[in-house]
């Protein structure tokens, strides 16, 4: 009988969560950032850091977890909040030391009670526009 609070997670197969974890690339400092996007609308949420146990964390739990570099301690997003992130699914950029977390976002992402970490935070770049010779790559 499938447990409805695990359903459409990894299977609890350490070898399988290990061989996942193998693939990312740490930083010296044993972390990698993973940009945190709402999965239906492509919102950019957050960023925050993992190493390895946090990650794994997040694998098993579908639960978004991170290593608080000031805290020095894992926190799983909305234990204290309320604003949990369920994960939808953790993917690798192309040199595997970055992570994308699609997650279904409860409530807001930021500390500061904002929907992101990026709401109002503008630094006024200039907006350029693609020359017309640049046109659309085949």
């Amino acid at each position: 009988m499938t447990d409805p609070q695990t359903a459409g997670q990894l299977p609890d197969s350490t070898a399988a969560v290990e061989a996942e974890i193998a693939r990312v690339a740490f930083a010296d400092n044993g972390l990698v950032p993973a940009v945190v996007q709402q999965y239906d609308t492509g919102e950019v949420l957050m960023l925050g850091y993992m190493d390895a146990e946090a990650l794994r964390r997040t694998l098993i739990s579908g639960r978004g977890t991170f290593w608080s570099r000031s805290r020095q301690e894992y926190w799983r997003k909305g234990d204290t909040s309320g604003h949990a992130q369920y994960v939808k699914d953790v993917s690798l950029d192309c040199d595997g030391d970055t992570l994308l977390v699609r997650v279904d976002q409860v409530g807001v992402a930021c500390h500061t009670g904002t929907r992101t970490c990026f709401d109002g935070r503008d630094l006024h770049a200039v907006s350029a526009d693609r020359p017309v010779s640049e046109g659309i790559a085949s």
